[in-house]
């Protein structure tokens, strides 16, 4: 039997430029690794490229004029409410330049005490022990005689006055509530960008029944601007920062990238090999409470093997039930031939008790992103192989 189960290669490539052929790149990075490592390909490996070069290869930017051109577009009156930007110098502070570039006065609702990704904004103690609750509406005046002292733990900023300073950097007026309700944003203007991420939906629908002119972030961008990038699904969803004056968008052709990256592999290995692009993990720090996920999708491309949920048995729940007098090598014997003959959904079946329920793109994409990280270990492409094994697998 095999000793060895999944086992998950960082995969270093050449530096991605634009215009580069990313498919190309990345099965060179696999040959060459290939070679280096001694390891062999198998049907069912998964490649995964992250979302950042994809972009870059694709050329994907835009600038803060063209945002601010597009919002002009939208909002004529330079006024208006923005509802829920996460707190990212990263995300959202090129966005909000491109904002205030466009806007006379921008008035911005916060959530309180954190943000929809975990980034907080004020000391949860002090929120316990005061006059205010979840379902209070704190004014700018009251924030800063409250809580406006707070510094982020890990960045040591205060979010608040960061982008306070950058709307005035660009002679737009602005103003800071706090509230937990989306509506409250109509007490002060009807001309509302909301910028929530996996709440955007219904936060729009929220408040477009309340008569507001509303749009998400995925309207803003979804189309070129003079020549720009442009993402037609999610707009300036799951950007980032590239210059002080340009975003990197979340790619918007992977689905050609999977399916060439997986055709140039069968030709060359005769193994059909899964292939996706993948973004932020979805998983939540324990200490910093920030949940990762700011993209709008773990995986915006995949090929269709990775479609679904997993499929397995919980091991300690059959060992401990079904097989409680059987040990050793009867025990293992037993518990392959009940993975051998395990139905083909055992969604709500207490051998599946304890199982992960979450999509396949969404737990290869979080191992992904923590294999890769984010920093200087240059492997944005990942290598996995026996994920879709089973201790039933010699």
């Amino acid at each position: 039997m095999r000793n060895v189960g999944t086992v998950v290669r960082g995969i270093r490539t050449p530096i991605i430029k634009t215009n580069d052929n990313l498919a190309e790149i990345v099965v060179d990075s696999l040959l060459r690794a290939k070679e280096s490592e001694g390891f062999e390909f198998r049907d069912k490996d998964v490649v995964a490229i992250t979302e950042a070069v994809v972009g870059i290869s694709e050329g994907n930017y835009v600038t803060v004029d063209d945002i601010a051109k597009d919002l002009l577009s939208k909002f004529p009156s330079k006024e208006i409410g923005i509802v829920y930007p996460i707190l990212s110098r990263n995300r959202f502070s090129m966005i909000l330049k491109g904002i205030a570039r466009a806007m006379d006065k921008v008035t911005i609702l916060l959530s309180f005490p954190a943000d929809e990704v975990g980034n907080g904004i004020m000391d949860e103690e002090k929120l316990d022990n005061s006059n205010y609750d979840l379902g209070s509406i704190i004014t700018e005046k009251e924030y800063y005689e409250n809580f406006g002292d707070w510094l982020h733990p890990f960045t040591g900023i205060n979010m608040v006055d960061y982008y306070r300073e950058l709307c005035k950097s660009e002679n737009c007026e602005v103003e800071f509530v706090f509230s937990n309700r989306a509506t409250d944003i109509l007490g002060y203007t009807m001309n509302v960008l909301n910028c929530d991420i996996h709440t955007r939906e219904k936060t729009k629908k929220m408040l477009k029944e309340k008569g507001a002119n509303c749009y998400c972030l995925t309207d803003v961008m979804s189309k070129p601007i003079n020549g720009s990038g442009c993402n037609p699904k999610y707009g300036l969803l799951g950007s980032n920062k590239s210059t002080e004056e340009k975003l990197k968008l979340f790619p918007a052709k992977g689905d050609v990238l999977v399916k060439s990256i997986q055709d140039k592999l069968k030709e060359l290995t005769g193994k059909t090999i899964e292939v996706m692009v993948y973004g932020d993990g979805a998983f939540k720090d324990p200490v910093g409470k920030i949940w990762e996920l700011a993209d709008p999708v773990v995986s915006p491309f995949y090929t269709e093997g990775l479609e679904g949920t997993p499929n397995e048995i919980k091991l300690k729940y059959v060992s401990d039930n079904k097989f409680a007098n059987l040990k050793g090598e009867e025990l293992k014997e037993a518990i392959k031939t009940e993975i051998r003959n395990k139905e083909k959904d055992l969604k709500g079946q207490n051998v599946s008790l304890g199982t992960t329920p979450r999509r396949l793109t969404d737990l290869i994409g979080s191992l992904c992103d923590l294999t890769s990280g984010s920093g200087d270990k240059g492997t944005p492409v990942v290598f996995i192989q026996g994920y879709f094994d089973n201790l039933a697998d010699e």
